[in-house]
Formats: structure tokens, sequence, C-alpha cells
């Protein structure tokens, strides 16, 4: 399949996990592929994988300042988007008497203020037609405990793609969300946790999930793929919770 031939694609937070999988993906089916991420040594690796004329511009997720040079850098080279997958965020789990401002400010700027900034400065250069895909999580739903701020982070992401979609519809420009369950991604071990409270933390999550496993990056990246793709033209504003059940407990 090559649903993405001639099509540009942006993928913030590309240089690792759900965002290099979805990427590669996109890649793949003929697209264009735009990754952003903070760690230059990763964002030249990832963009090795995803052909010649990728481009990998390292940007900070919860800057407004880096938001908009990203749309400046774009526009100057006169870069229109079919597609933008607003992949990039942070989970710091802690329980409600450890949790302080700095870890309030930096979820709620990377999961929340950045990505909607990023869409404002982006909206200039859709393309009729073009797709948003949020990446939220199903922690917005369950009540997981340690995951509070976090979960409303994810919350309110999840919220504007109504609110969004509604604004930027009459641009032609539909918006939807992906909400992954436990994934085997490199974000696990980012949560401050020892291996031994890492692996208990994991085993405790599997045994919750119906399905009996984690989840893979190619699973949601089929996801996200869909809802950019034309196939989904009657999805709008909607979220596809990909959990392998564990929700519905």
């Amino acid at each position: 399949m090559n649903r993405f031939e001639g099509k540009t694609v942006l993928v913030t937070g590309g240089n690792s996990g759900i965002g290099l999988t979805t990427a590669q993906a996109f890649a793949a089916e003929g697209a264009r592929v735009v990754i952003t991420g903070r760690d230059e040594a990763s964002l030249a690796a990832a963009r090795a994988t995803l052909g010649a004329d990728a481009l990998a511009i390292r940007n900070d997720a919860g800057s407004i300042a880096a938001a908009r040079d990203l749309a400046r850098q774009l526009g100057a080279q006169d870069i229109k988007l079919d597609a933008l997958f607003i992949n990039a965020g942070i989970a710091r789990f802690a329980p409600l008497s450890d949790i302080e401002e700095t870890l309030w400010d930096q979820t709620f700027n990377t999961n929340v203020k950045g990505p909607f900034f990023q869409i404002q400065t982006l909206t200039p250069l859709f393309n009729q037609g073009a797709s948003i895909v949020l990446n939220g999580s199903i922690n917005a739903h369950i009540g997981m405990p340690a995951s509070s701020v976090y979960a409303a982070s994810k919350a309110a992401l999840i919220s504007l793609a109504k609110t969004l979609s509604a604004e930027l519809l009459p641009r032609g420009v539909r918006v939807n969300v992906v909400s992954p369950g436990p994934v085997s991604t490199p974000i696990y071990g980012k949560l401050g946790l020892d291996d031994e409270t890492l692996a208990n933390t994991a085993a405790q999550i599997k045994s919750q999930i119906p399905l009996g496993r984690f989840g893979t990056p190619n699973e949601i990246a089929a996801t996200v793929l869909h809802l950019a793709s034309s196939e989904s033209g009657f999805i709008v504003g909607t979220e596809i919770v990909i959990d392998g059940g564990m929700s519905q407990l």
C-alpha cells in the first residue's frame, strides 16, 4: 500500500518508541516524513531509517517558542503538511503526597501546552484534507494510582480533539485521538524506577490486561495511519482506545 505517496507527514517525538515506529510506517507507505525530538543522536539515527528526503529537527515539545520556530522552519522550506501525529510527551508518576509544582508544570507544558500551540502555529501549513492525530492514553480513563498529573494532562489532550475538530473542520482538517494502553516502548525505562520496581510494576500492569500482554508500537502505528489516511474520512473528533481490553474491566 502507498496511501501517503506524495504526502508530507510530521511526527513529533519521532526519534523513538511509538513515534519512530509510526514515522517508519508512514515512510514505508510513500510519505515524506519530518520528525522532531530533543536528542540529536537519536534524531540522526531515526532520520537514517526514513528515506533520503526525511527531515529531523531538534525541538522541545513543551516550548511555545520552539513550536513557533518549527512552523517557521517548515514554512521557510515551503513544506505543507498532510498529516500531523502529536506524539511527543512525558510520563512522570508519583503519589499525590510527593507531587511538586515542577512535575505538574513539566507534564502540562509538554503534554498539553506545547501540543496546543504547535497545532496553532502549524495550522497555516495544513493542506486541505489534512489529518491530526493526538496521542492520548487510557490513564485518562482508568484512575491508576500515582498517575494523577499524567492522566489529567492526557484527559486535557483528548478533550482538545473535540474542540479543535470543530474549529479546524472548516479548513478541511480532521482531529482524532489514539489512546494506547501499556505498550512495550523505552518510556517505561524513563519513569525513574529501579529495575526490580520496574519489573514488578510491569507484571502488575500485565495482569490487568485481558489479552495478557503489552501492546506493540506497530499496533499503535497502524491505527494512527488509518486515522491519518482518507479511508477514515468520516471519523472526526473521536478517540480510539488501543489497550487489549484493559479499560473495559
